[in-house]
């Protein structure tokens, strides 16, 4: 996408309120700190671009792989860029709390809630303590990732005459039918190397999710509900139920732990099928054999609400935020900006984007496969970030990992469930 196509779009690019003649922060430069290195960091200058024809300021980029350091040292040190995009609400929260972070514009968080998406969730997810205790809005979302998917093969489904559920109901009812039919519905992998695991710790996210309330997801996040919470044990026991049923997992609930997740989708293309189903984020097709084609050799659905808890459409899911830690009005101006549906599609058409802004035009995703699996972002009555990512490292991405291992190799869920807790307390 170039920026001549997006050229004109001046009226709607600054937010309500905020309407300024163009040039008029001529001769001002804002710098921004973010994950993103090439190609991305190309693409994300294209935005910026739009925002300095706009208003004639200078927009610096500057892409790290070392981000959660650099942020902390640059802000120490006094250093910081005017905007950083945080790709972990957890580490913006640890800003605000220690005084780096600053309050975005007072209309934000009513214009998140009326334009996004889920739109309360994105507030409550930008929204941390700072050092008074006092809760403000510091983070903006953009560019989300979405995990509450389920693969499957067309054909395979076809030529055995089955449906895609609409619940969890009707997911447990196809996972024993596929049974019944003598196949095997699910590939499960917990394998990666020195991150083995996580895999799991997905599947728990997403069972919390369709078994709890938001504010009891965000309750156990945050430890205000201990591990060891029947609610926890529960969802922790609800992964069980397919991970450790030999007859729902390709090569039996043994193989769950041992299984790299790269390699467990593989079976859903063999011949005769080694599964029928996946659980696994939007960036898994890049481990799918070579020449997989997504939409006709593979295809995805949400993983599905139970029908008679009465939660909604849950999505888990990641994403990047953007927050002003070097403050100025220039920089505030840029974070209003990505308000413009504009901001977003210039993404959407480079491809590997996804947005819970509803007012952006669908027809300008790179392919129908993005365009869907954003449709599934836009329908969510709740949107909560990955857990294991906002819990203290030595958790979330330690014991969490660990246990669930444990877990899948047979050891009892309320003793793994202690030892993660027992992991959290030790770091009070």
């Amino acid at each position: 996408m170039k920026l001549s196509l997006y050229a004109g779009v001046a009226t709607m690019a600054l937010a309500a309120g905020m309407s300024h003649a163009a040039g008029h922060l001529d001769g001002q430069t804002i710098t921004v700190a973010g994950p993103w290195l090439s190609p991305e960091a190309e693409t994300i200058a294209e935005i910026f671009d739009i925002f300095a024809e706009q208003t004639g300021a200078t927009v610096k980029y500057t892409g790290s792989d070392s981000l959660e350091q650099q942020v902390l040292i640059d802000a120490e040190a006094g250093s910081s860029a005017n905007i950083t995009v945080f790709p972990q609400p957890g580490l913006a929260a640890d800003m605000a709390s220690r005084g780096f972070l600053t309050p975005l514009a007072d209309d934000t968080a009513d214009w998140i809630r009326e334009n996004y998406a889920a739109g309360q969730s994105w507030v409550d997810l930008g929204t941390y303590a700072d050092q008074t205790g006092a809760d403000n809005l510091y983070g903006m979302f953009f560019r989300v990732d979405l995990k509450s998917l389920v693969w499957y093969s067309p054909e395979n489904f076809e030529d055995a005459g089955y449906d895609i559920p609409e619940s969890m109901e009707d997911l447990k009812a196809l996972s024993d039918q596929i049974v019944a039919d003598g196949g095997t519905p699910w590939c499960i992998g917990l394998g990666s190397g020195g991150a083995t695991g996580w895999p799991a710790t997905d599947w728990v996210e997403d069972l919390m999710l369709r078994t709890q309330s938001p504010a009891v997801y965000d309750q156990w996040v945050s430890n205000e509900i201990p591990f060891t919470d029947p609610a926890v044990v529960a969802a922790i026991k609800e992964f069980g139920a397919f991970a450790r049923n030999d007859a729902y997992v390709s090569g039996g609930a043994g193989a769950v732990a041992s299984t790299d997740f790269r390699d467990s989708p593989k079976g859903l293309f063999s011949s005769p099928p080694q599964c029928y189903m996946h659980r696994q984020a939007s960036f898994i097709p890049a481990f799918f054999p070579e020449g997989t084609e997504v939409g006709t050799d593979a295809d995805f659905f949400y993983f599905p609400a139970y029908a008679d808890k009465d939660l909604g459409s849950p999505v888990l899911g990641a994403g990047t935020l953007f927050a002003i830690t070097n403050p100025s009005d220039a920089a505030q101006e840029l974070v209003a900006f990505l308000r413009d549906p504009a901001a977003h599609e210039v993404w959407m058409q480079a491809g590997g984007f996804l947005t819970p802004h509803k007012g952006v035009d669908s027809a300008k995703f790179s392919s129908d496969t993005a365009r869907r699996m954003n449709d599934i972002l836009l329908n969510a009555t709740t949107f909560r970030f990955d857990a294991s990512d906002l819990m203290p490292g030595g958790v979330g991405a330690g014991s969490f990992w660990t246990g669930m291992v444990d877990y899948a190799g047979g050891k009892d869920a309320g003793e793994v469930a202690s030892g993660i807790q027992d992991s959290w307390d030790a770091l009070k």
